[in-house]
């Protein structure tokens, strides 16, 4: 391979000739020299630059070892293949540790010492080129299925399989597919838009054809699992859509298993102040209106809107339990917040079978990016956004709560109220001064707006949804829309596109996680 210079240290390199002549004729250039310190020498000067180092553990002066520690002081990245007669476990395990990109062991075939290389230089090329194959390959089948008669857990699987291609992609470094599943994913969610349009309001009117939506996501998929054996986290983070939890997954993973992941649909419009009060109280908007009417604000009454989450969920405890159980509920609205939480979590699971933890950082992320500047460069793309997501949580103080609640033998379940979508394309609407501020839906009386831009629903009864006024509408934009006003309508679409929206119709949105987990200590 042309280009690609080896330094090998070895104090018997002469006995590998036939090797480096075999390597040279291969197109590789190889420097050599006997021992550790000259090998760390010609590292540090790099006057000849050195893509790749083998190097033999055992030399008389500075152990194999010892100058990969001053190797990888100099140059942090560069790969070190470890040459080796002892196949001990602990010389091994150190040298693993030590971030060695390989090890041999001695005879050394040329056979493979080229294995090698091509695994370590080569290997990104050969996972993208395998990756792109691949993905080529699905991607007519996800093509004809989106095109086709989709039942609600199809239309699940599909956007499962688009978010796992989406990070497989981003993985390999296989760029140049970027727009094409880009532009896949704009396809299925016109196609999922449609979908909803034909079936949401039928799932309201008929339950026993509907999926898990966000008022029945309690008896559904948590009441049933809970014991006395061993106490449960419910976990809700606001907003988190199932990529963001596929990057944090492997993180949660060291400390839990990950006994079941689904999906369930959350309701419209897909906002905390809607989905997470249906969530808490086991029933649709309208019904939390009718039933506890001094718990519910309409989107323009002054005060919050997700203020009696505990009483709903209590009241929901208590309709469908069959007996009472021992319960509490914590909301984390701020770092101090989750601090004092990770310090007494031992107490709250000693004393109650059932613990609801709201978590609010991942939505106020989305706000605040479209607010700050440098949040919007840091979480410019979907990529970015989700780097940011597992950068977050790694050193987010609910992580500290579940690493301290790992060490009892508890289930958790990882829910979320709604997820959100990147938005770029303006579609306009005019209503009055009552008419909602939120970007992906509206609803107001007279609201005059573009057909086929939205879902809408002119009888909010047949949705469960509350009506603030005898003429009031819904309508919830599809797809990428958000929606603008007439005035200053250039200005508000520069500073809105590309932001994280939610409220409204898309994969992204509705189609959210429910995640099962174990402690790893049973």
């Amino acid at each position: 391979m042309e280009n690609i210079t080896i330094l090998w240290a070895d104090d018997e390199i002469t006995l590998f000739r036939p090797q480096i002549l075999f390597l040279e004729k291969k197109g590789y250039q190889v420097i050599t020299v006997s021992n550790g310190h000259d090998a760390v020498d010609e590292v540090r000067n790099g006057q000849r630059s050195i893509d790749v180092v083998f190097l033999d553990e055992s030399m008389p002066g500075i152990t194999g070892i010892e100058t990969l520690a001053q190797i990888k002081t100099i140059a942090p990245t560069l790969p070190v293949v470890m040459i080796t007669k002892n196949e001990e476990e602990g010389l091994m395990e150190q040298a693993i540790g030590s971030q060695i990109a390989d090890y041999l062991i001695k005879p050394v075939s040329a056979p493979q010492i080229l294995s090698s290389l091509r695994k370590i230089m080569d290997s990104d090329r050969l996972v993208r080129e395998k990756t792109s194959v691949d993905y080529q390959q699905e991607f007519r089948n996800i093509f004809a299925a989106i095109n086709s008669q989709l039942s609600y857990s199809e239309w699940a699987d599909i956007y499962k399989k688009i978010v796992h291609w989406e990070l497989k992609l981003e993985e390999s470094k296989a760029t140049h597919l970027d727009q094409i599943l880009a532009a896949q994913k704009e396809e299925a969610n016109s196609e999922f838009c449609k979908f909803i349009q034909q079936n949401y309001l039928h799932w309201l009117s008929e339950p026993k054809t509907a999926p898990v939506l966000s008022h029945n996501l309690m008896r559904s998929s948590i009441f049933p699992d809970l014991t006395e054996a061993r106490p449960t986290i419910f976990l809700l983070l606001d907003n988190l859509r199932f990529d963001q939890w596929k990057i944090i997954e492997p993180i949660i993973s060291e400390l839990y298993t990950v006994e079941e992941e689904e999906t369930f649909f959350a309701t419209l419009p897909t906002t905390t102040q809607y989905s997470r009060n249906a969530i808490f109280a086991g029933l649709m908007p309208s019904e939390i209106e009718e039933y506890y009417p001094n718990w519910w604000l309409n989107d323009v009454e002054d005060g919050g809107k997700n203020l009696y989450e505990k009483d709903l969920l209590g009241e929901q405890i208590r309709r469908t339990l069959r007996k009472p159980i021992k319960w509490d509920y914590v909301k984390v609205t701020s770092n101090e917040n989750g601090k004092a939480l990770a310090e007494n979590i031992d107490s709250y699971l000693h004393n109650n079978t059932f613990l609801a933890i709201v978590y609010n950082f991942i939505d106020m992320l989305s706000h605040a990016r479209t607010e700050m500047e440098i949040l919007k460069e840091l979480a410019s793309d979907e990529k970015a956004y989700r780097s940011l997501t597992r950068s977050w949580f790694l050193h987010s103080p609910i992580w500290e709560v579940l690493k301290n609640a790992a060490t009892r033998d508890i289930q958790v379940f990882i829910v979320t109220d709604h997820g959100s979508i990147r938005v770029s394309t303006p579609s306009k609407v005019v209503g009055d001064r009552e008419t909602t501020t939120n970007l992906r839906y509206k609803v107001g009386k007279n609201l005059q707006y573009e057909k086929r831009d939205v879902f809408e629903i002119k009888k909010p009864a047949e949705a469960k949804l509350p009506r603030p006024n005898v003429s009031s509408t819904f309508i919830f934009a599809k797809s990428d829309r958000f929606f603008l006003y007439p005035n200053n309508y250039n200005h508000y679409k520069n500073y809105y596109n590309d932001t994280f929206q939610h409220g409204g119709v898309s994969l992204e949105e509705m189609i959210v996680p429910i995640i099962k987990l174990r402690s790893k200590r049973k």
